[in-house]
This record gives structure tokens, sequence and C-alpha cells, in this order.
């Protein structure tokens, strides 16, 4: 029997890095999550053995490449919450960027020279466009944002100097849950509006914040663009395979291209969940921008790819059903 393509996957037991690892599953791949589990979920390894170790440490990741010697890495482990990157900027460079730097190294000792990197929309900052093209300049604006585009810099850097092959997948918001419900989103403390949402509609939490109800959106709300985490895993194994293929790496917006408001948020989950949400408006907080969307037209040509599973019924049922599921 043929032997499986080893994909190392740093940040597997994450949200998006296990529902990429089921995907690479069913793509004819063998994932090994590499997690130290601080944010991540050991029973979110279903797909391949998990491994665990920081990026930081340089011997450990030597060993677990050297057992399983994987053909690429796909890139996820990293400090992901805005807010407390503003409060603690040294954890997010040490882990985010000094991490990058430690699993580099590792790979170019072990001569693997492809790797997909989840980067983010923070790169962008405060946009000067909407929907937001690749070629939007980036000035991030939070030390979260800093960290994903210091990374891209150096990974660029890589493939000038070092022949590294790195693609760049800028994610709009993600959202969802695997429709078959054996993953999902679960954070302690939870960040991500939906989820709060449904928390809300559950009963687990009193009242839903939204901060801000004056910007100049159609309902005053903020409006995003959110993106179902199967969508975003199957951009990954694209990725990937185009990367073994040979062909050349790219960055490419991960999203629909499709903007939905908090307002619209909240009707949809009150439909699905047939739940009333108490809702209590706040103060903007810094640094949100009003509208954030990306323009998708170029990972549509270059991927030929649309999404399959990001209407706003789908997200947010899947994401009710694995509330009530956990």
């Amino acid at each position: 029997m043929m032997r499986k393509p080893t994909i190392l996957v740093t940040g597997g037991a994450g949200y998006i890095g296990s529902h990429t690892c089921k995907a690479l599953s069913e793509s004819g791949f063998y994932p090994v999550s590499y997690d130290n589990l601080s944010r991540g979920n050991e029973q979110a390894c279903k797909w391949g053995p998990l491994e665990i170790g920081s990026l930081d440490d340089g011997p450990r990741l030597a060993q677990v490449i050297n057992q399983y010697k994987p053909v690429a890495v796909i890139h996820f482990a990293a400090y992901a919450y805005v807010g407390e990157s503003v409060l603690r900027p040294d954890l997010y460079y040490n882990n985010n960027v000094v991490g990058t730097l430690s699993l580099l190294e590792a790979m170019k000792e072990a001569d693997i020279n492809k790797i997909v990197f989840s980067s983010t929309c923070a790169t962008y900052g405060i946009p000067a466009a909407s929907p937001i093209p690749e070629t939007c300049d980036q000035k991030p604006i939070n030390p979260y944002g800093r960290s994903k585009l210091t990374i891209e810099q150096i990974l660029s850097d890589y493939e000038h100097a070092l022949g590294l092959k790195p693609t760049c997948l800028r994610y709009f918001n993600a959202a969802g849950a695997d429709p078959d419900l054996e993953i999902g989103e679960t954070h302690d403390p939870e960040p991500h509006v939906i989820p709060r949402l449904l928390l809300t509609a559950a009963g687990q939490q009193s009242v839903f914040k939204i901060f801000g109800d004056d910007y100049l959106t159609p309902d005053g709300t903020c409006i995003r663009d959110y993106v179902h985490v199967c969508d975003i895993a199957d951009v990954h194994v694209i990725a990937l395979k185009r990367l073994l293929d040979g062909e050349n790496p790219v960055t490419l917006n991960v999203g629909t291209g499709h903007g939905i408001s908090v307002n619209e948020l909240i009707e949809n989950a009150r439909r699905i969940s047939d739940r009333s949400i108490n809702i209590q408006y706040a103060p903007r907080r810094d640094g949100d921008p009003a509208i954030l969307i990306a323009d998708t037209s170029l990972i549509r040509e270059t991927f030929d790819w649309s999404p399959r599973c990001s209407d706003l019924d789908t997200i947010i049922s899947t994401a009710w059903k694995w509330q009530q599921k956990t």
C-alpha cells in the first residue's frame, strides 16, 4: 500500500487547524498535529497523531520532523486575540514571530521548503478600499496583525534568499462548525461574535453586547465577511496540492466577498435557534473598522474555488448544533 504523504500541521489541535486536518485526511494526506495545547483541544485531533510541543523547542520540532518526515507544513500555531495582543505584545511577538523562525529553521535543516501559512485580514488594518484586494496597503493597527504581517515578510525574504515556497492565506471571519459535528469552535474564553451570540441564545450568558450602532452602514452595526471554517480548510488543501505540484507560491484573501452586519447575525441566530437573545448596546471598540469585506476575485481565479457552505444559514446552523452538542 502506498504511504500517504505526511503533512506537519502546527496548531492542529486548534479550531481551523483541526478542521483542516479532517480535510487533509479526506484528501489522501496524513496530518500530524504539532501543538502545545495552550489554546488547542486534544479531543480535536481525530485524523492523525498529536505531538505535543512548542514552536520554540527546536530539538522537539526536529525530533517530530525526523520521525514523520513530512513533505510540507501547514502553519496555524499562533496566538490570535486582538485585545490580548494589545495588553501582551510580548506573547505575540515571541510566540508568533520567534516561534515561526524556529519552525523555519527546523524546516531548513530537514530540507522541507513548502509551507502554507495562516495569515489574516488584520494585516490590512483599517483598509483604504472595500472590498479589500490583496494589493491593498497593509497597515495593521494591533500587535496581532503586526505579528502576522512580520511573518509574511519573513516568508517572502526566505523565498527569495533560501528557496522557500510559501503560500499565505489571509482569512476574514472564520465561523461555523463541522457539519458532522465531530469538531467545532471551542475557546475559553470565547472571543468570537457568533459563538458568543449563540451562548446568549442558549442562556449561558445573559446578554449579547453590540459594540457600536452608529457606524456608516445600512443598520449602524459593523459589517464583516464570514466564511465557513470548512471552506477555509478546503482552501488549505488546494494551496498545499498546488505547492506539491510545483505551482508558484501565492498570497490570497479567503472570504466570500459578501458582508453581513451584526444585526443580521442576531436576526438569523434568533430564527435558527428559536430562542430570544437579549442585546445591549455598548460603545465602539477602538480600531474596529465599519466594514471588512474580502475581494475574492483572485482566489476564485487562481484556485478555481468558491465557498460551498458559507451561506449564513449554514454557518449559524452548524455553529448552533455544535453549541447544543457541547
